[in-house]
């Protein structure tokens, strides 16, 4: 049964909504379009041009995202998430959703979720080499070439954390994964360092989160004596920038060298 007055309440409330049906699709254009310039021309691709991309005024990109760190904090937001569930993980703070956060991980780098996969379950029969980096009746090994997880294990300090694995490793796949998020633009790197000291940028919250991981990581691994006392998470931030900056001017290969010989270097 209709009363009188429903046939205009419905009029009504479809024209409410189609606002924001369409206020939806806009941003979802304009975030596809950002994700594709930012990726072909990195951070300062122009804004106009993004809007013109999605099919829309520049008046409404910036209705929907007032700046440019706005709109990479938009576009960044599920990335942020897949990266602070490794984080969790790597600290022992499992959760329902880190499967599916490693999923979306090891999708955007497969090997960087191979990785940490690594450092957080030990492998079946693993050997445990001796300081100078041998196996039990084997031969020295380039500590350039060693995978991430086959670190020198000799008794000086080489004591293994939660679950038996090696905080040392745990902190390298922590580096290893902010480098990687931080490459996902040209220039997103130093974007994510003013975001960490200017408290007013909508990149602030994510950039402290990423830092407070790193110190709990540095903190367990002096901790356990596995690193030297006098490293501190603002080294280990310093080699993520230093890393990314690479990464981004030079090569992986370059990048990854640097943070194998670091790491090993902080190793006690």
């Amino acid at each position: 049964m209709s009363w009188p007055g429903d046939a205009l309440t419905d009029g009504l409330s479809a024209r409410t909504r189609r606002p924001r049906a369409d206020a939806r699709r806009n941003a979802e254009r304009l975030l596809a379009a950002a994700e594709a310039a930012f990726r072909e021309q990195g951070v300062e691709a122009p804004l106009e041009q993004i809007a013109r991309r999605a099919g829309v005024a520049i008046g409404t990109l910036y209705g929907h995202f007032p700046n440019r760190r706005a709109l990479l904090g938009a576009l960044l937001r599920e990335r942020n998430d897949a990266l602070f569930a490794v984080g969790d993980r790597l600290l022992g703070k499992e959760s329902a959703l880190l499967d599916e956060e490693s999923r979306l991980l090891s999708e955007e780098s497969p090997r960087l979720g191979e990785e940490v996969q690594h450092a957080t379950q030990r492998r079946p029969g693993e050997e445990v080499q001796d300081a100078a980096g041998r196996r039990p009746g084997g031969k020295v090994q380039d500590a350039t070439r060693r995978p991430l997880g086959e670190k020198s294990q000799g008794a000086a300090g080489r004591r293994l954390g939660k679950e038996g694995h090696d905080v040392a490793e745990r902190l390298a796949a922590w580096v290893r994964a902010v480098v990687e998020h931080a490459a996902a633009y040209s220039g997103l790197a130093g974007v994510l360092v003013e975001g960490f000291g200017d408290e007013a940028s909508e990149l602030h919250a994510s950039c402290v989160r990423m830092e407070s991981i790193g110190e709990a990581l540095v903190a367990e691994a002096r901790d356990a004596g596995a690193i030297r006392a006098e490293v501190t998470g603002e080294d280990v931030f310093a080699l993520m920038n230093s890393a990314a900056w690479l990464r981004e001017h030079e090569s992986v290969e370059r990048a990854d060298r640097l943070v194998a010989f670091t790491i090993a270097g902080m190793r006690t």
